[in-house]
């Protein structure tokens, strides 16, 4: 498959994620009587993972955020020198997700980008006041543990058929963990896309949320590589 092939599978699928993913916590998370809250939301990320590896996890390996690419080039797994279209796309999707997502929720009267358009954020934009040193450490953290179940579910030992299950309820477990400390990125494709439509505080915060999960992804892949020595 070429390289153009997989980078618009990327583009499509991280603007799966974004859009479903930020479009529950924006549409459906506190819908009147009917709202799906934190608990959704959760969901709603790891099933946009669970369904785009199944739709394109044949195509391009279905990364779908920056950090997954990082992490996987670290551990031998993927091509350092594809790793800026991958990335591209993904954050090009990502954008084109939030987009559309303000497009959808600016039609409701009183809709206001104060809300966030599920930006991630600590300190004051944390949605439980956590510190700027408790989402550090949270989306380090987070993102060390999701790449260690990506590399783990597609290890060649691992039984087959079954990663992209594990990896979205892998997903789904971090958000239910750290949505209160950061809104939960692990992604900086996902946390680039809101934060330019919100701009602000959200941009300023931005740097966080590319830094901690690249730092995760990466020490997974160099750790992983520990469980692949004979």
């Amino acid at each position: 498959m070429s390289l153009a092939h997989r980078a618009v599978a990327e583009f499509m699928g991280t603007f799966w994620l974004v859009l479903g993913g930020c479009g529950s916590a924006v549409l459906a998370a506190a819908f009147p009587n009917v709202g799906i809250g934190l608990l959704g939301v959760s969901f709603a990320f790891g099933l946009t993972v669970l369904t785009m590896a199944y739709a394109i996890g044949h195509i391009s390996g279905c990364h779908l955020n920056p950090a997954v690419s990082v992490g996987l080039a670290a551990g031998g797994r993927f091509k350092s020198s594809e790793l800026a279209p991958y990335i591209i796309a993904q954050v090009l999707g990502a954008i084109a997700a939030a987009a559309l997502l303000y497009l959808i929720a600016s039609g409701k009267a009183g809709f206001d980008l104060s809300g966030g358009l599920a930006s991630n954020g600590f300190a004051d934009h944390s949605p439980g006041g956590y510190s700027m040193v408790s989402g550090f450490v949270t989306e380090v953290v987070m993102t060390f543990m999701f790449l260690m179940i990506i590399l783990g579910a597609t290890d060649g030992r691992a039984p087959a058929g079954f990663a992209p299950i594990a990896i979205g309820l892998g997903l789904t477990l971090i958000h239910l963990i750290s949505i209160p400390v950061t809104n939960t990125s692990v992604n900086p494709a996902r946390s680039t896309g809101p934060a330019l439509i919100v701009g602000g505080w959200a941009l300023q915060q931005l740097w966080l949320f590319w830094v901690a999960p690249i730092i995760g992804a990466a020490l997974a892949g160099f750790f992983y590589r520990w469980f692949e020595k004979k």
